[in-house]
């Protein structure tokens, strides 16, 4: 099985300063890989690193196989879904404008795209017939976030992108969110790319833990054997469970 992304020998630099140093690793079809960390560690670096909104300093990052320096940003943007805290809806778009925005820029049938709409509007928690008209100031920050995950999805990418996207929500919504999220990326087959500094969070979403510590890939391995760890920053993280 050929790996959905690779980093090899991957380096970021901002001046003199690395924020990712000596980065390899390679996420195959149907995982969910969490990248748990401090604040500060690289986690957002490494995934912008993936949908080419960050270029490495050195090595090289692969999207199925192809380098994403040689392929044009916007095309591979919009093959891979991308879920941030914020949400970042446009508020003057309906929700049912903000989840097919990407079919539309596609060139989908407008029917087609209405009928995708209302097919994840109702995945997600949100029936249609209620949610579809309404704009972002209407709902809360947990409804927000399932629309983004609906927009991550409109266009069925094979690839997730998420970054911190249940940080700010409370422990009942958050709990909620992640075993929606769980039964999404089983039930559609999805690979995903997940950040957090949560370790609990990453515990229960990951098919395998990389563990970031000051811009360098500490750890790489399944949450059964993260639990076990006894040294170094996976240690410290299991220590706050």
């Amino acid at each position: 099985m050929s790996p959905a992304v690779s980093f090899s020998r991957v380096h970021y630099r901002i001046g003199d300063r690395s924020i990712l140093t000596d980065i390899s690793f390679d996420l195959y079809p149907g995982e969910t890989l969490v990248i748990l960390g401090r604040s500060g560690s690289g986690k957002t670096t490494a995934l912008k690193l993936i949908n080419a909104l960050l270029i490495p300093s050195e090595g090289e990052v692969r999207v199925n196989g192809e380098s994403t320096t040689q392929l044009d940003p916007i095309r591979l943007r919009r093959r891979i879904g991308y879920v941030i805290q914020d949400v970042g809806l446009f508020p003057h778009f309906n929700i049912a404008r903000n989840v097919g925005l990407v079919p539309e820029l596609e060139g989908w049938q407008p029917s087609r795209t209405t009928a995708r709409v209302q097919e994840l509007l109702d995945l997600v928690g949100l029936p249609h017939a209620d949610f579809e008209s309404r704009y972002p100031r209407q709902l809360s920050g947990g409804q927000k976030q399932r629309v983004g995950i609906a927009r991550a999805l409109a266009a069925d990418p094979p690839l997730l992108l998420l970054d911190e996207p249940f940080g700010a929500l409370d422990p009942v919504t958050r709990f909620e969110l992640q075993n929606q999220f769980l039964d999404l990326t089983r039930r559609l087959n999805k690979t995903a790319v997940f950040v957090t500094h949560d370790v609990q969070e990453a515990m229960r979403l990951a098919s395998r833990i990389a563990v970031l510590h000051q811009g360098r890939l500490e750890l790489l391995t399944t949450p059964e054997k993260f639990k076990r760890q006894n040294e170094g920053e996976a240690a410290k993280f299991i220590a706050t469970l």
